[in-house]
């Protein structure tokens, strides 16, 4: 897959060179969305500053949700800084995050599946019952003796 290359300027302006129009942080989140891959390079230094910018893209999105990482965990980045948590940051939770995602597809399907056997089941069930009416035998035994002295 192709990336979409994004000029950042000095004015925090985005430019999209696909489309060759200037963008918001909102389009490019849009765009990571959709499944595009997209690298940030700054306009003047040509140094890429994709991360910084998704980094933006995920704390404005979490301002509504008023926290992103717990308390503790942003203590302990800001105290060790890039020495201690890079790795884990760079390596370890995207594995994590990409077997949460894998797992949460799953147990979707799973429920899916039970969800649509319980309704199989249930609809079977109704049929099933539709057919045993309980009065039937009772009625039938009446019918029958109607039957036989209609006979004689």
């Amino acid at each position: 897959m192709d990336s979409i290359l994004i000029k950042k300027y000095s004015n925090r302006r985005l430019y999209n060179t696909d489309i060759s129009e200037y963008i918001t942080l909102e389009d490019v989140s849009n765009l990571v969305k959709e499944g595009k891959k997209i690298t940030v390079q700054d306009a003047k230094t040509e140094e890429d500053v994709t991360s910084y910018v998704l980094t933006q893209i995920v704390l404005e999105e979490s301002k509504n949700n008023n926290a992103l990482l717990p308390v503790s965990l942003l203590h302990l980045l800001i105290r060790y800084g890039d020495n201690v948590l890079n790795d884990f940051f760079s390596k370890h939770l995207q594995q994590t995050m990409n077997s949460y995602i894998s797992q949460k597809s799953s147990f979707d399907d799973q429920f899916k599946k039970m969800l649509e056997l319980g309704n199989d089941f249930s609809n079977m069930a109704q049929k099933t019952m539709g057919d045993l009416n309980p009065f039937s035998n009772f009625m039938d035994m009446f019918s029958k003796t109607e039957e036989k002295k209609e006979k004689k």
